[in-house]
């Protein structure tokens, strides 16, 4: 790298906090050094400048953008209700950016994200870890080297806990699942979604103000089928109280020669079938697919989430190095907000709805 960027690091105490190690993945990327830290609240941080090491330290995000002038900001906090505020206000004074995911509300506040960062010339990675994983890579290679044959579904599911199954899984963790398969299958051509309340249709009586800053939230049931370029099928389903143990959470890709399953995180469970049955009849175990190959031992050390984050801020250092769009970048966030969103909008519509959505506001807020 030319340079060492500066960073400042912007927290929500007790509205989203410092996500999942937003605010300490620099520790670990030697080209980059926090300087500044900004909570409005007086004790979070307190702690979060202690944390850090930092001695300028704001109640004012703003504030402190202005006076330090950082290099980049990582937006941290889980909420995302700011969100979008935030990355207009760093987009606009040339700041470049880290930020938690799920990525905005609305597609609405999602192109002003995005048209932010192109006035500005900006770069924004959002912190799917998984995109960074080199797994992904290498699943990537096994497909295009035809080991799985021709690929004809994706088959994704969030973690359908007791409390959170059906549409806050979906926006929470179902971001990272949407994210994946597009890594693998490119942006949905359309989306045919339900989401019902105890089994039946949601109406307007079911929307609540959901968690984390959502917004108008409802469903305790998901279900999304889409059509993808290469002519396979997407589905994703999350429904309340029927995750397994060990947990479904991740994607599996099926394909004329068998399956892969992918987990998530900075080296995620990786597994191959090569059974063309899909069922277990092909008599033939799963074996792990590692960087090093199908059944290698995996030479890179398991870092979890903070390895994950380590390597997409690397990404995002050398997109703005090279002048590039990082690999999980603001129109990669934008795109899998949207796959989210239209499950919402086809259920309002009652029928298959194409992308990119033609309705940019939230569907909740139109239901009849």
């Amino acid at each position: 790298m030319s340079k060492t960027y500066r960073v400042a690091v912007i927290g929500r105490t007790g509205r989203g906090n410092y996500g999942h190690g937003i605010d300490t993945v620099w520790a670990d990327v030697p080209q980059t050094q926090v300087v500044a830290v900004a909570d409005d609240d007086k004790m979070g941080l307190a702690a979060a400048a202690k944390r850090l090491k930092v001695d300028k330290a704001f109640a004012d995000y703003r504030s402190m953008l202005d006076e330090m002038k950082p290099d980049i900001v990582a937006i941290a906090p889980r909420w995302i209700d700011k969100h979008a505020e935030m990355a207009i206000e760093c987009a606009q004074r040339g700041m470049h950016l880290y930020m938690e995911k799920p990525f905005c509300p609305t597609l609405e506040q999602a192109d002003a994200v995005v048209a932010a960062c192109e006035k500005a010339h900006v770069k924004l990675v959002i912190s799917h870890q998984t995109r960074y994983s080199p797994r992904v890579e290498a699943v990537q290679k096994f497909i295009a080297e035809g080991k799985l044959g021709r690929v004809i579904e994706y088959r994704g599911r969030g973690k359908e806990d007791a409390k959170r199954g059906g549409g806050e899984d979906t926006w929470v963790l179902g971001s990272h699942i949407m994210d994946l398969i597009r890594a693998f299958g490119g942006h949905p051509q359309w989306c045919f979604g339900s989401v019902t309340q105890q089994g039946k249709p949601i109406t307007k009586a079911d929307v609540i103000d959901g968690n984390e800053g959502i917004g108008p939230l409802a469903g305790d049931a998901i279900r999304a089928t889409y059509a993808m370029p290469d002519g396979s099928t997407a589905y994703f389903g999350s429904v309340r109280g029927a995750g397994g143990n060990p947990s479904r959470f991740g994607l599996q890709i099926l394909g004329t020669a068998g399956v892969i399953e992918i987990l998530t995180g900075h080296i995620p469970s990786t597994k191959f079938s090569p059974d063309p049955s899909w069922a277990g009849r092909g008599g033939k175990p799963w074996q792990e697919l590692t960087t090093a190959g199908l059944g290698a031992v995996e030479p890179i050390k398991d870092g979890g989430l903070h390895g994950g984050n380590v390597l997409a801020v690397q990404d995002l250092l050398k997109a703005i190095e090279e002048n590039r769009e990082p690999r999980g970048g603001v129109y990669e966030a934008r795109g899998a907000t949207e796959m989210i969103v239209a499950i919402f909008e086809s259920q309002r519509q009652g029928k298959p709805v194409s992308l990119p959505l033609a309705n940019r506001k939230n569907p909740l807020t139109m239901l009849a």
